[in-house]
């Protein structure tokens, strides 16, 4: 089974702010949130995570070895990364919906980050086969995941909510990847 997990709540989440590449960590709530993640998911053979610090912080919960994949790194929000969601001007809202090549001024494409979650999964599928497999990323990248899953396209990116500690199960089988839960959030 691969196991997604976005990771815990920092203050920036918190408050509001669209968060990219910033590196902030876990707020007080998003330590706890970690800590329930891993044990709602049990023992484990493997982790990887995104490099970024709140998603670090998270992995580590889970008491193995943390492999870190570049990969798995939230999309680059360009000029808009730390900026209050509603001060993103609605026109840029509307080209990012429209277009999953968009790129926002200095930023990544929904298509760019597809593509290399993509590569990850595909790494990734034969060991989860066999071996539980977490992986705690961002929300753009596990929505990149279960896309992949569901094998659509990245448009159905902003289809998705991905909330804060939750967990989204895919199992690896002969005839692809099947998407068993996304979202859980119970254990919160």
């Amino acid at each position: 089974m691969l196991v997604i997990v976005r990771h815990g709540r920092t203050a920036a989440n918190a408050s509001g702010l669209l968060l990219g590449r910033l590196d902030v960590p876990l707020d007080e709530e998003g330590e706890r949130q970690a800590a329930r993640l891993a044990t709602a998911v049990g023992p484990v053979d493997r982790v990887v995570s995104s490099p970024l610090t709140r998603a670090r912080q998270t992995a580590a919960a889970f008491g193995a070895p943390v492999e870190v994949d570049e990969r798995w790194i939230e999309l680059d929000y360009g000029d808009y990364d730390g900026t209050p969601l509603q001060h993103v001007p609605a026109e840029v809202w509307s080209a990012w919906r429209r277009d999953p090549q968009f790129v926002p001024p200095g930023g990544e494409s929904i298509a760019a980050l597809g593509e290399r979650v993509r590569s990850s999964l595909e790494t990734l599928a034969e060991r989860a086969r066999s071996e539980t497999v977490v992986v705690v990323s961002h929300v753009s990248p596990i929505k990149a995941a279960v896309a992949w899953a569901l094998g659509v396209g990245d448009e159905v990116t902003w289809r998705l909510f991905v909330a804060p500690a939750s967990l989204t199960r895919i199992a690896l089988g002969d005839r692809g990847p099947v998407l068993h839960t996304f979202n859980e959030v119970a254990h919160l």
